[in-house]
């Protein structure tokens, strides 16, 4: 069976994203999906998204993990896939879509999506490290030497470590580089490896960084491998609302396979 497909990126965050509103994609086929995103076999790609119709919001975003299993919020991902439904002429400018946190809306304008993320009104402070749910779980943790930092066998050892087990979470390696900038690298569950961006991860180390002190802006710039994000947010009464993520989203190329 032929499946015409798109990809897209932000910051380097990579997405086969698939037009489902004919319901013709089998969903609980995860060996498929896993084929899809296999960098050698497939097409390559950090996840697959499905754009489908929604009976009260423009569409509905469907996300699967590169190891083929549907998972949680994407960031990036959501950025890409308001980029993808301006493509087929679903939206114009703005979107509000279904994605499985609940509902989100966004605004597009050139190649700059901004995504609002929702809520967040829990984080728990440890002694090395942020915990919070963005959307997804995310570890929040400082490194001096992010540079060179193994981040691949670092970041399994906390991803399948105990206090996660067993759905495990993502793990962020942060550095700061000024009151409104940070370096962040990503190890994300699902990949089971480091990403070039991570767009839930990027919000939670913003407001994680505002949460302990490391800065008092609500205006935050994160560097990525793949780039560069921005994170804004309000805080009222220990939440932090109006959560906003922006950054480039880029149609790579369409295909069959």
């Amino acid at each position: 069976m032929q499946q015409t497909f798109y990809k897209y990126q932000g910051t380097g965050n990579d997405f086969v994203m698939i037009d489902n509103r004919q319901q013709i994609f089998d969903k609980n086929d995860t060996n498929r999906v896993k084929f899809l995103c296999d960098r050698r076999f497939g097409i390559g790609a950090d996840g697959l998204i499905l754009l489908e119709n929604h009976p009260e919001y423009d569409f509905k975003m469907v996300y699967y993990n590169a190891d083929g299993n549907e998972s949680s919020m994407c960031g990036n991902g959501g950025r890409c896939l308001v980029a993808f439904a301006k493509q087929l002429g679903v939206i114009t400018n703005k979107a509000v879509f279904e994605a499985t946190d609940g509902v989100h809306h966004a605004t597009i304008r050139g190649h700059i999506v901004k995504l609002q993320m929702l809520d967040v009104d829990t984080i728990e402070k440890h002694e090395n490290h942020v915990f919070l749910d963005t959307g997804s779980p995310h570890h929040v943790q400082f490194e001096n030497q992010i540079e060179d930092f193994d981040i691949k066998s670092k970041g399994a050892n906390i991803r399948y470590g105990k206090p996660y087990n067993p759905t495990g979470s993502n793990v962020n390696f942060v550095k700061k580089q000024s009151d409104t900038t940070f370096r962040v690298r990503t190890y994300e569950r699902g990949v089971e490896d480091e990403t070039l961006s991570c767009g839930t991860g990027v919000t939670a180390v913003a407001i994680a960084m505002h949460y302990i002190g490391e800065t008092k802006k609500n205006h935050i710039v994160l560097n990525v491998e793949g780039g560069a994000l921005e994170v804004c947010f309000d805080v009222e009464n220990n939440t932090y609302n109006n959560v906003w993520l922006i950054g480039p989203a880029t149609f790579v190329y369409k295909g069959s396979i």
